[in-house]
């Protein structure tokens, strides 16, 4: 079965000597955009490339704000920043993760709770994160306290895992219940929707990621969406050093962060954003093969969830044990066929390893079982 499926991909994609796990698609006015910038001579963080883009993905998404950032890491941490994330508070998050959702809970001096996920979504489960809180958490005036540490449980952060929506309407739920701030980690579900609603729109916060490998990229990049106005000044205030707007003075009122996107990167991005509904067709057709194809095979084929429609980011199989995890993954990167695991549970990095889980039994299961095979856009 390995050997007729690197051929199946390789068909998919040209028979081309490397086939890459995702690669970068420029079809668009990438380099009129760029050439235009460049003319321009704003390059860094001043530009109208920035404004537009930022305008152009808050439409796109249905949020009303949009504030650019250096990267999809700058833009979770800046989120949770504005959620009143600080030192000694606890996150929940999932351990099936990349690591940055664990990074920037950490740069806010917060430590993460792991809870599991569900097998059909990938993503945080709110069965698992429902059963945590009745068993470690009480409402003390207003706030929720981890009653093991006594510690305020200030956020949570659910993550769209390669693009599959999770079940973030019963999630949302629990946190407002809960009096938890919900920050969703889209980083990469661009193009992603959960009943009709994009991804990341369901929080007060959400964050994006436009790395090499996302969906739409500008080499790296990030950004923060809210429909809170304040939120959304305080989160650009912040990004650009909490700079205090002057003709000449340097005067900063706090401590900012330099995380502000360059124009050159938003003229990028802004022409990658034309093509996304063309990228995002592509690659639902691509899922549909990969489908058909693992149809009647051993191998388990990752589908959208119900009431989600996914931008099938990563397309993503499932083997019957680490074994044959490990078996595929060596033949196929041997013949030139790019594919990866799932990522490391992140309680089980040094880092981490002192953190609070509850029962994590699907995340080690997949874990031992995941796979993402090629799903770059074809031409």
């Amino acid at each position: 079965m390995y050997k007729e499926t690197v051929a199946f991909i390789r068909r998919q994609f040209h028979n081309k000597a490397l086939i890459p796990l995702h690669e970068p698609c420029f079809n668009g006015n990438e380099k009129v955009y760029m050439n235009d910038c460049i003319d321009s001579t704003f390059v860094s963080s001043v530009g109208s490339y920035v404004d537009r883009f930022e305008k152009e993905f808050a439409l796109h998404v249905g949020s009303k704000y949009a504030v650019a950032t250096v990267n999809g890491t700058a833009a979770l941490h800046v989120s949770l920043i504005l959620m009143g994330v600080g030192k000694e508070d606890e996150v929940i998050t999932q351990p099936l993760t990349f690591i940055a959702t664990c990074n920037a809970i950490t740069y806010c001096g917060a430590k993460p709770i792991f809870v599991d996920v569900d097998k059909e979504t990938l993503g945080l489960s709110p069965e698992a994160l429902h059963i945590f809180l009745n068993e470690n958490a009480k409402l003390k005036e207003g706030q929720c306290i981890n009653k093991i540490t006594g510690k305020v449980i200030r956020a949570c952060v659910p993550m769209h895992s390669f693009g599959h929506p999770c079940k973030i309407d019963e999630i949302k739920d629990l946190c407002d219940a809960w009096h938890i701030a919900l920050v969703e980690d889209a980083a990469e579900s661009l193009g992603s929707y959960f009943k009709a609603q994009h991804t990341g729109t369901f929080g007060k916060v959400g964050a994006f990621s436009f790395n090499g490998n996302k969906i739409i990229t500008s080499g790296g990049g990030g950004v923060m969406i809210t429909d809170d106005e304040e939120l959304a000044k305080k989160a650009k205030h912040l990004t650009t050093t909490a700079k205090i707007p002057h003709k000449w003075e340097f005067v900063h009122d706090e401590v900012g962060f330099n995380y502000r996107l360059p124009n050159l990167n938003a003229a990028l991005l802004l022409a990658q954003l034309e093509q996304l509904d063309n990228f995002l067709e592509n690659k639902r057709e691509l899922a549909k093969i990969y489908e058909e194809f693992f149809e009647n095979s051993n191998i388990h084929y990752v589908k959208e969830p119900k009431d989600t429609q996914s931008n099938y980011w990563l397309n993503t199989i499932i083997l019957d044990t680490k074994k044959q995890r490990d078996e595929f993954l060596e033949y196929t990167n041997s013949n030139g066929v790019m594919t990866r695991p799932i990522w490391t549970l992140m309680n089980t990095l040094e880092m981490f390893k002192a953190c609070q889980c509850g029962d994590l039994s699907n995340a080690l299961w997949l874990e031992n079982r995941v796979v993402n095979i090629p799903s770059s856009v074809r031409l």
